[in-house]
């Protein structure tokens, strides 16, 4: 059968990914960062119809999640803490964070392509990511899509440095979010535009995920 997405899976350097490449050029590379329990194939539903100058690189998470699929922390060596949710920090998220900006590296030299900046979107535990390499590495992302997501515990003490200062974060979440409170993604701006964000925010009726006119105003914010 056919990929409609044109997309291909590889092995590199010890990690799965499904990538797209780029047709046109110049070229841009886009980091998809899947959710809790998906994996490389997840967060290609977020990517229809983006012009072909995105190079994607969709990795696995390195950790077996503690259900089914992978996750970008390893499973937790102590029961969560209650009133967590369960959520990772940044000291759980930041060894991933950092072999992330390996693989990019290593990757864009193996590819041939200029990545010095990247484009980043990552869904729920995949958007705590995404803010984690904002924060850490903001001279290395140029725009970030949190879709369903929340900025992790531990981010906090960096707001003074205004790490996202100059940058616009695409953030959509759902009404009806059940696994990620609305609330928690309301509270979450508020830290990102502390750091110097400018915030574009879609809000819609739905659960955990992303509605039809959010995926619009994504594909907007990322092709501008």
């Amino acid at each position: 059968m056919s990929d409609p997405s044109n997309t291909t899976l590889i092995t590199f350097n010890s990690w799965t990914l499904r990538i797209r490449e780029a047709t046109q050029t110049p070229s841009q590379l886009l980091l998809l960062l899947h959710g809790y329990t998906g994996d490389e194939n997840s967060m290609w539903v977020f990517t229809r119809d983006l012009s072909k100058h995105f190079w994607m690189v969709a990795p696995r998470a390195p950790h077996l999640s503690e259900l089914t699929g992978y996750s970008w922390r390893p499973f937790p060596s102590q029961p969560i803490q209650g009133g967590t949710f369960g959520r990772p920090s940044l000291e759980q998220l930041f060894p991933a964070a950092e072999a992330l900006i390996r693989l990019v590296d290593e990757y864009q030299a193996s590819a041939g392509i200029e990545a010095n900046d990247f484009d980043v979107i990552g869904f729920s535990q995949g958007a705590a990511m995404s803010n984690v390499l904002a924060f850490m590495y903001p001279q290395r992302i140029r725009k970030i899509g949190i879709l369903a997501g929340f900025v992790p515990a531990g981010l906090d003490e960096y707001i003074h440095q205004q790490p996202l200062a100059g940058k616009t974060v695409f953030v959509t979440h759902g009404t009806k979010d059940e696994m990620i409170p609305v609330d928690r993604a309301r509270s979450s701006m508020e830290v990102l535009e502390q750091a110097g964000a400018k915030i574009i925010y879609c809000e819609d009726d739905v659960g955990h995920k992303v509605s039809v006119n959010c995926m619009r105003a994504l594909r907007f914010y990322l092709e501008d």
